[in-house]
């Protein structure tokens, strides 16, 4: 059968999720496997085209990655009209521009999020993309984890009888840059550049939350600077402006409650580098990157508060692994996937603009809530 080639305008490979998780893991992997294959037998071939702001970094990657095309001229890619797909890796304050010129310039449109810095600017995206009536769609990775996949069958199937509430920890140490290096970028800590725990994750808290539990009715938070001297990728010393952890806690539809704590500064102490615990009137779960743990209502342990004497009880040991009885393909690729084939049959992906500016509202939320020490309620 016939194989078609979508040309992508990939734009900030250079950065650390841009070429590891989307470049490589998902349109280089569909490349270097022939290609998507669709019901009818035909497949749709990928043909990324670099842009960055670096040509020495731009051009190292094409030749380490066989791939043709490579610009630091994002006007000029999006000017070639053989090339139908934009996506923006780029940094956070830099999006919104990158977007509306897509869009001016017919491209369907696939993003990282957040996918502006502010409510308004993500709303002026989302309706510049229903004028120009292209294809849009925002990266929703972690509803792909296998963790959650497995969370969301046990959801589907009725196990947690009515759900009460979901605690989340995600985080770990990241070092100041100092004695040790940082493993994350700078700009991720100064707020003029974009950086911010809030802004980061309750994009993606928000989105994991409404689709697996339902949307966030109100929320109440606390946004922190925990370490305000860091050090950057060259050595020199710079002062943090944004927060590095956020504490919520987010009132959802059914009357669930959902408490997240989200922090670069938390030495970890649990099985992942996330995990959120379900609990419900038949049962609990505590699911991961890969991992979910139950417990139903007939095998609960009934532990009683002694302080005076040591518990005999292995409570982790009570709690039974989900196997993995299928195959889990990386979350960002079965996403790309999804995207191209939606632009192929010209249908609108599952989660678009708006939904990226759902998870912009909870962020500005959060960030009132924070600043005047009160519950927040969000407006549908």
């Amino acid at each position: 059968m016939a194989t078609r080639t979508v040309r992508i305008i990939m734009n900030g490979v250079t950065g650390r999720m841009g070429y590891r998780q989307h470049l490589v893991r998902s349109i280089l992997a569909i490349r270097d496997d022939g290609g998507i294959p669709m019901p009818d037998g035909s497949r749709i071939q990928v043909e990324p085209i670099l842009v960055g702001r670096n040509l020495e970094k731009i051009a190292e990657l094409a030749k380490l990655h066989d791939v043709a095309e490579y610009t630091t001229d994002l006007d000029a890619a999006l000017a070639d009209t053989t090339a139908t797909i934009y996506f923006d890796a780029a940094l956070t304050s830099a999006r919104k521009e990158g977007i509306l010129k897509a869009v001016a310039a017919g491209k369907h449109v696939y993003t990282e999020k957040p996918i502006a810095e502010s409510v308004q600017d993500g709303l002026d995206l989302a309706e510049a993309a229903q004028r120009a009536g292209v294809i849009n769609g925002v990266v929703h990775d972690k509803l792909y984890l296998p963790g959650l996949l497995k969370l969301k069958r046990l959801i589907d199937s009725g196990f947690f009888g009515r759900i009460l509430s979901v605690r989340g920890e995600f985080g770990y140490w990241v070092f100041e840059g100092d004695l040790i290096p940082a493993q994350r970028p700078s700009w991720n800590y100064r707020k003029e550049d974009g950086g911010g725990m809030t802004l980061d994750m309750y994009c993606h808290w928000n989105y994991v939350l409404e689709n697996l539990f339902g949307r966030v009715q109100a929320v109440t938070s606390k946004s922190v600077t925990h370490i305000h001297d860091r050090w950057d990728e060259q050595g020199e010393h710079y002062t943090a402006t944004a927060d590095d952890a956020a504490y919520g806690i987010f009132e959802l539809e059914g009357d669930i409650i959902a408490q997240i704590n989200s922090s670069w500064v938390v030495r970890v102490d649990r099985g992942e580098l996330v995990e959120f615990q379900v609990d419900g009137t038949h049962g609990s779960a505590v699911a991961g990157l890969f991992g979910c743990r139950i417990q139903p209502r007939v095998s609960t342990p009934k532990p009683v508060w002694n302080p005076d004497l040591i518990t005999d009880q292995d409570f982790r040991a009570q709690w039974e692994q989900i196997p993995d009885n299928q195959v889990f393909d990386n979350g960002f690729r079965s996403q790309w996937e999804e995207f191209i084939k939606d632009v192929d049959a010209g249908r609108q992906h599952a989660y678009d603009f708006m939904a990226g500016v759902r998870g912009l509202r909870l962020v500005e939320a959060g960030l009132l809530s924070s600043d005047e020490g009160r519950r927040v309620a969000i407006s549908s």
